[in-house]
């Protein structure tokens, strides 16, 4: 997504989640700078694509009527309470998502825009509510690599395949999906869709994708539930989220993807580094350590270490 094209979705977020009430699509032109030179035609269609993208990114758009006596009078919100995420403990591996915040008020062009559109907006007499500005950043920032050839696909309705890596192995393997959304959950982007190999509707993350994602079929080719709801699916779907830490020590050269997870870390000796990982399952880690044999050291807590330790005496009692 470019940086230009990032910037007018944001404001339009912006503009649609500020608004107290239904917000016409002329009040919307005068508030969202990047429809200011377009023509009235121009405006319809880059309008109707931007509505379309930000359901694709899970954000619930809204139409109805402006004006009680005057049905046929459309406007549009972006209700809060749909919106929001739901309260979540900052825990080690979320206090990340806070600081994404304040990104996009560190670029002036940006804050600049957003300020004219809400004195816009204001101007036109819509009732503002700026608060519901602090929830916004988290939702639209991504440094994902793989991020911009998935919500293509999925804008496009294009099926598609990818190497991922799971949370538990360091082992590519190919997916294959038709993606019907891309939803911020816990701090991290997924993809949603229908799950080609396993024939059923899952979740992937997005960080994990390795390289880009690589399209397996014509655009158009599929067409998601009518019923779908992202953030309801989202929530069926999604894996444990990681409520402990475990302490563990990698050798110098091995375990790059434990590093990558790590939630911070420390160098001990010339050898060795010290990190921290969440994690919601202990059986699962402590498969995942022991299958990196003597290069990785679980330290903390118990269960963890215990674990790997009768992982590995298995190991060692079955050979020659």
């Amino acid at each position: 997504m470019t940086k230009r094209k990032s910037e007018r979705l944001m404001n339009l977020t912006i503009c649609l989640l500020v608004a107290r009430t239904f917000i016409s699509k002329g009040r919307i032109r005068q508030a969202v700078e990047a429809y200011h030179n377009m023509g009235d035609d121009a405006f319809d269609r880059m309008f109707d694509r931007d509505k379309e993208e930000l359901r694709v990114l899970g954000i619930p758009i809204e139409t109805g009527s402006i004006e009680k006596a005057f049905e046929d009078d459309v406007g549009y919100r972006i209700r809060r309470d749909r919106f929001e995420l739901p309260e979540v403990s900052l825990e080690a591996d979320e206090a990340a998502v806070v600081g994404l915040a304040a990104r996009v008020w560190q670029h002036a062009s940006l804050a600049s825009a957003t300020t004219q559109g809400l004195r816009k907006l204001r101007a036109g007499g819509v009732d503002v509510d700026e608060s519901a500005l602090a929830i916004l950043e988290p939702q639209l920032a991504t440094d994902e690599p793989a991020f911009d050839s998935v919500f293509a696909a999925v804008t496009q309705r294009t099926p598609i395949e990818f190497d991922y890596r799971t949370a538990s192995s360091a082992q590519l393997r190919i997916r294959h999906l038709e993606p019907w959304g891309i939803v911020s959950w816990h701090g991290h982007w997924y993809v949603v869709g229908h799950d080609r190999d396993r024939d059923d509707a899952r979740m992937f993350r997005v960080s994990r994708i390795d390289g880009e994602s690589r399209p397996i079929g014509p655009a158009g080719s599929y067409a998601p539930p009518d019923d779908l709801d992202l953030r309801a699916l989202a929530q069926t779907l999604a894996p444990p989220h990681p409520h402990s830490s475990a302490t563990v020590r990698v050798r110098r050269g091995a375990g790059d993807a434990l590093r990558r997870r790590a939630v911070r870390s420390h160098q001990v000796d010339d050898q060795w580094t010290e990190i921290e990982l969440a994690y919601g399952s202990g059986t699962s880690l402590a498969d995942e350590l022991a299958s990196f044999g003597p290069d990785v050291v679980a330290i903390a807590p118990d269960e963890v270490r215990d674990a790997v330790v009768r992982r590995l005496s298995l190991v060692a009692g079955a050979g020659p």
